[in-house]
């Protein structure tokens, strides 16, 4: 069957069809009480914005006018070039293909509103009044406007030819063609108060939230508004749009520096640089299909109620992508940049400083679960396997501290080295001398003459290195230490971390199960940064610099004999895949359900350069056929702590039937490969 001559944008993958759309806040160049010069500012900026692929662009409180025009608002002259300018760029908004929310003084009734307008496709789609006006001595909006809750009429006649448009703090607007979403619109000090309007719209719906503001600049006061905008989208499971008015307005007695910003459920994406006469803009796209998902698991939202009733104005979004010649697919994806925050290492946060207090605090968490359990049971003695790996190094630093904690003497911990067919020379020294450097007692169990007993028992070739050889190794391992750890009176302490749950990469009833299982809740990809955050913060001296060349090792079970050099013959990620793909993989379909064309076009941004579509689908599919066929192991999983927000545990975060199917997953992926 040949390639189809046309496709839709839903079948590309394009920002929309995964859920994503592309908007802007704006501080643009301005003049106070120069309409046609705030007006061409204001269209120059939203072209920019279309050009930079935006769908909707936000502007500031009373731009139109310049916010601090104090009693020029009572001159009709200045009202009724605002009201026409209204009409330049709702016209402006049809000829590039942007919608617009943008402020304007309003006179209704005899009344003057500080209002908000939703332009798009030459259209003036609803205003909304501003809501909470500020009574303080730098602000005393009060002077001139009344609260849009007043408002006695539920239109207004606007424009050039008297269009009747929608009018209230009751408006939400709804896009006919973006699945999802819903634009509420509240200005300035809505935000600043006990119970912003924003609240309620999300609630009614809303998954964008624009605020169009002129909050001035004091000391100390960016990180409150920062902070502000941020907990505000997190609160509202929304998209926080807001634009300040730039330091163009008047600095009679106050000044202002043009803040804008974008947040999404309690990530910044986005912010202009402050204290700029010229247009500043920031752009960034918000993840609707996430918001919507993120409402559907929070209890706490579904159960919300709005308080309040809304009407619902339906418009069409601007800027939708047409469809294009089969030729031309490639192409276009190949321009697909999406602009928000994206890393290749999701559990991983990317700044130092953060990086450092996260591993302080998953290192407590661990830390303490273990303590707790000792506490519980009365036991001060753990036995735990200890290779010179990732893992297991992690987990006997987590029982040291967890020790310290407890004021039990470090000996209590039995570390037991079990030598095997694989076992690499820098592997055992490692373990033996960490092991040392720590004070823990240290046993040397070889698992060879074992095993080859087993192998002879059950009539299997140890000449055949497949899975019975490998697991026969894993399962003795196992028995050791559980058998020790009844011989001294103690708990077995897993060493597995989440990346190996997630694929099954452990053997049944092998380095499957445990008495507490410490690293179950942390992925492969922060292992080893938790390890170098141990060198530096906790351990020094010989322990540090073992840690340090642990770091370095390769990631490997040990399982096949060493080829003639002594060296390993078996690397994991050769097997399975990259960690840092199936961890980014594993982040996006548990904790965010998306689905695999969505998983695949974000790791096909993040590892740009490092692996093509071919290798990423790949490892993609290998992934899903683990997930699902290796649930059984996952159902039986010990205790362990939850450390973020992905976890497998089937108590808790992670309930799926072991026999489940991925039978729609993997027909995705294969289409994926036909396209």
């Amino acid at each position: 069957m040949g390639a189809p001559l046309y496709f839709t944008a839903s079948d590309l993958f394009a920002p929309e069809a995964l859920g994503f759309v592309r908007v802007a806040v704006v501080s643009p160049e301005l003049r106070v009480a120069d309409v046609d010069f705030n007006v061409g500012a204001t269209v120059e900026a939203l072209e920019g914005a279309a050009a930079q692929g935006c769908r909707l662009a936000v502007f500031p409180e009373l731009g139109l006018t310049g916010y601090s025009c104090a009693d020029l608002f009572y001159q009709s002259a200045l009202l009724e070039a605002a009201r026409a300018a209204l009409d330049d760029v709702a016209m402006a908004s049809a000829r590039v293909g942007c919608a617009a929310v943008v402020g304007l003084p309003l006179a209704v009734d005899g009344r003057l509103y500080n209002c908000a307008a939703l332009v798009a496709k030459g259209e003036v789609l609803g205003i909304v009044p501003k809501t909470y006006l500020p009574n303080t001595n730098e602000f005393y909006e009060e002077r001139w406007f009344t609260s849009g809750r007043l408002a006695s009429t539920p239109t207004v006649d606007i424009g050039m030819w008297h269009q009747t448009v929608p009018f209230g703090v009751d408006l939400l607007f709804q896009a006919a063609n973006f699945p999802g979403l819903t634009l509420g619109i509240e200005i300035c000090e809505d935000l600043w108060a006990v119970q912003p309007p924003s609240g309620a719209m999300a609630v009614a719906g809303a998954t964008l939230l624009a605020n169009l503001s002129a909050s001035n600049e004091l000391l100390a006061k960016v990180e409150y508004r920062r902070e502000l905008v941020r907990q505000q989208s997190a609160r509202c499971l929304a998209a926080y749009l807001y634009a300040g008015a730039g330091a163009n307005e008047s600095s009679t007695d106050t000044v202002w520096a043009g803040h804008s910003l974008i947040a999404e459920n309690g990530l910044l994406l986005a912010e202009t640089e402050r204290f700029r006469f010229d247009t500043q803009m920031a752009v960034a796209d918000v993840d609707v299909q996430r918001l919507l998902h993120e409402r559907l698991r929070n209890s706490s939202f579904s159960a919300a109620q709005a308080g309040r009733t809304f009407r619902t104005v339906p418009f069409h979004l601007p800027g939708d992508t047409p469809t294009h010649p089969w030729e031309e697919r490639r192409a276009l994806l190949d321009s697909l940049a999406l602009r928000r925050p994206l890393s290749r290492y999701p559990f991983v946060p990317a700044d130092p400083t953060r990086r450092a207090a996260s591993c302080r605090e998953i290192f407590s968490i661990q830390a303490t679960g273990l303590a707790r359990r000792l506490r519980h049971v009365g036991a001060q003695r753990v036995t735990i396997g200890v290779s010179g790996g990732l893992d297991s190094t992690l987990a006997l630093l987590v029982a040291a501290k967890a020790f310290d904690i407890l004021g039990l003497p470090r000996e209590g911990i039995v570390a037991i080295t079990m030598p095997g067919f694989g076992t690499t020379e820098r592997t055992r020294n490692n373990a033996v001398a960490l092991a040392e450097a720590l004070g823990v007692t240290l046993r040397t169990i070889p698992i060879v003459d074992a095993v080859r007993q087993h192998f002879r028992d059950i009539g299997h070739d140890e000449a055949v290195h497949d899975v019975t050889y490998e697991n026969a190794q894993a399962r003795e391992r196992t028995q050791i230490l559980m058998d020790v750890a009844n011989q001294v009176g103690g708990l077995v302490v897993g060493t597995g971390d989440l990346s190996e749950l997630a694929l099954g990469w452990l053997t049944y009833s092998g380095d499957h199960m445990s008495m507490y299982h410490v690293n179950a809740g942390v992925p492969k990809t922060l292992v080893r940064y938790l390890i170098e955050w141990v060198a530096e913060a906790e351990f020094s001296g010989q322990a540090s610099a073992v840690l340090r060349d642990i770091i370095a090792t390769p990631i490997t079970p040990e399982l096949l004999p060493l080829d003639k050099r002594g060296q390993l013959q078996q690397r994991t990620e050769d097997a399975i895949g990259p960690y840092e793909l199936h961890d980014f993989f594993l982040y996006y379909v548990v904790r965010y359900q998306f689905p695999p064309r969505k998983v695949f076009v974000l790791a096909r941004q993040a590892f740009a350069g490092a692996y093509d579509d071919a290798t990423i689908l790949r490892w993609l599919e290998v992934f899903y056929r683990r997930f699902f066929s290796q649930q059984f192991k996952r159902s039986a999983m010990p205790d362990g702590p939850k450390v973020g927000s992905v976890a497998l545990s089937p108590r808790g975060d992670w309930r799926m039937p072991s026999d489940a199917t991925a039978a729609v997953w993997l027909e995705e992926i294969k289409r994926m490969r036909e396209e």
